[in-house]
């Protein structure tokens, strides 16, 4: 089994790196996404696509994990924060929550739950 802890920093390190190959490596196929910026979003290539919008979209994005848990053998929490920036309009955004993640039994995630704080 995957150590939850373990998948979630990999997975947020690629995303840091904009790696979309490795992002997409950490999803299943029928993976569930939802936060308040992109809304419920269902299946990789759903998730993926709302990824490189984003990233298009605030191409600088800074994030840091302040604190990631273990809440059971296939769940993870991170409290983070982010500052990014507009490429359409130069606007700043700053967003500061919590992402859980559920791993599948083959260590993929399964579901990602996001909400700001």
């Amino acid at each position: 089994m995957s150590d939850p802890v373990d998948v979630l920093r990999r997975y947020h390190d690629a995303i840091d790196a904009l790696d979309y190959a490795a992002i997409e490596a950490f999803f299943a196929e029928d993976a569930s996404y939802a936060s308040k910026g992109v809304g419920a979003l269902k299946g990789k290539a759903a998730i993926m696509a709302a990824f490189r919008r984003y990233f298009s979209e605030h191409p600088d994005q800074v994030a840091h994990d302040d604190r990631v848990e273990k809440l059971g053998e296939t769940s993870a929490r991170s409290s983070w924060h982010l500052e990014a920036t507009s490429a359409t309009t130069g606007e700043k955004l700053v967003r500061k929550g919590e992402e859980t993640i559920f791993l599948d039994a083959e260590g993929k995630i399964e579901r990602v739950d996001v909400h700001d704080a």
